[in-house]
């Protein structure tokens, strides 16, 4: 078998391989797409040190490793993924994906087509065995918020006991979010829900939740409802649980946009329309500019949300549709948005009905650059901002965490 001890860059040894075995093998063996590959032979992207230092175990030691990336020292699993916004705020700090589970299909779909991973993504985290994921420095996880009561549940073997999570939470997904940090002892976690989580039954589910991260698994808990308002241009509160193995000065008051709320508006988001901006289509004419017609809601549509409104406003009733301009913050952007998109609509003039975002404002609204590819349906595609996490609100935490941790590791060193 063939060896190359000349070769000097990753990439170059990538495509050697890719030259001997082919894309599609490479590919399958290395747990990726072919897509993947063929950019990091291209140098389109960069390629992970984790996946290098995987090619040896993959091509039967055809390929030294290289040295390790010493910025890249902590990972993370990615947890009820989605599209990756957590992943993307975590490995802005620097830290490494080594897991994703996301069920979803579509949302895998765009996942894979934004992130480049050497590990495949598992679909249901229900059926995956703690112990086979791998050790990581911090759990992520946008979990959905479930249910569960401490109806019928002693204390004694809910609170206190080493596993007595397993009682209260048995049958939620937070159970197999509990359940890995019990079997791995991460360093840290992530965790971020809708800002109702706290008052949830009452709030049962939170003081559940709290009791298991703080009681049951000994975690240092920090947690926050935090408004994206200033890192976007867009109300979208939601909580934040940020909790550490071994203690550590985390501070949310560090965690804060630049600019103060209300400076940042949708014109950092909605298409300019006043001239070429290719990079948009086929949301937009790519010569002119201008949003396509399909997204200007139709006579009787808008008819009917002006009509809804008026029947609300007279009960005395807030609900109804909701316009922006340039100079405008949004209202929380959700996952029905599809359906109508009558919380944000984009005002056209006197006379002229309002229109729906585009996907790629969307994305702008969450904080995705405009490089983030949409593979989807404009539908699958407002499901899934709507459901995403702000992602320079991620950064921001994600920031502290990784600081803490490498203040904590060079104390340890230090001592």
């Amino acid at each position: 078998m063939a060896n190359y001890p000349d070769l000097q860059t990753p990439s170059t040894r990538l495509s050697e391989i890719t030259a001997l075995h082919g894309t599609p093998e490479v590919a399958k063996r290395m747990g990726t797409s072919r897509r993947t590959i063929e950019r990091w032979v291209s140098g389109e992207t960069r390629i992970p040190t984790h996946a290098v230092l995987a090619f040896d175990s993959a091509f039967g030691g055809l390929i030294p490793p290289g040295e390790p990336d010493r910025e890249a020292d902590i990972t993370f699993i990615d947890l009820f993924a989605g599209i990756g916004g957590i992943r993307l705020g975590l490995e802005s700090a620097g830290a490494r994906c080594t897991f994703t589970s996301e069920w979803d299909k579509f949302a895998v779909r765009t996942y894979e087509a934004n992130h480049d991973s050497a590990h495949r993504i598992v679909g249901d985290i229900r059926e995956v065995d703690p112990a086979d994921v791998p050790d990581h420095s911090v759990l992520a996880a946008g979990f959905p918020c479930q249910p569960f009561s401490l109806a019928g549940v002693s204390k004694k073997n809910s609170l206190g006991r080493k596993h007595g999570f397993l009682d209260p939470t048995q049958g939620t997904l937070f159970f197999n979010v509990a359940a890995i940090l019990a079997e791995k002892r991460p360093r840290a976690f992530l965790l971020e829900n809708v800002k109702n989580l706290l008052n949830h039954d009452g709030g049962n589910t939170f003081r559940v939740i709290r009791n298991v991260l703080e009681k049951d698994l000994g975690y240092t808990l920090h947690y926050r409802v935090v408004d994206a308002n200033g890192f976007v241009p867009q109300h979208r509160e939601r909580i934040i649980l940020v909790g550490f193995r071994d203690g550590g000065d985390f501070d949310w008051d560090r965690i804060r946009p630049i600019a103060p709320a209300g400076s940042v508006t949708m014109d950092d988001v909605l298409h300019a329309e006043n001239g070429p901006e290719p990079s948009a289509a086929p949301y937009v004419n790519p010569e002119t500019g201008q949003v396509a017609d399909k997204y200007v809601l139709s006579d009787r549509l808008w008819a009917y949300l002006q009509a809804y409104a008026a029947k609300h406003r007279a009960a005395g009733n807030g609900f109804g549709y909701g316009t922006v301009g340039r100079e405008s913050t949004s209202r929380t952007l959700s996952a029905r948005y599809h359906k109508d998109g009558s919380e944000i609509l984009v005002r056209r003039g006197h006379g002229e009905n309002p229109r729906r975002l585009t996907p790629r404002e969307c994305a702008r609204l969450m904080g995705f650059d405009d490089s983030f590819v949409i593979p989807v349906s404009d539908t699958q595609a407002y499901r899934q901002f709507g459901n995403s996490v702000a992602v320079p609100v991620m950064r921001a935490v994600a920031a502290q965490i990784t600081t803490v941790l490498k203040s904590s590791a060079a104390e340890r060193l230090a001592s």
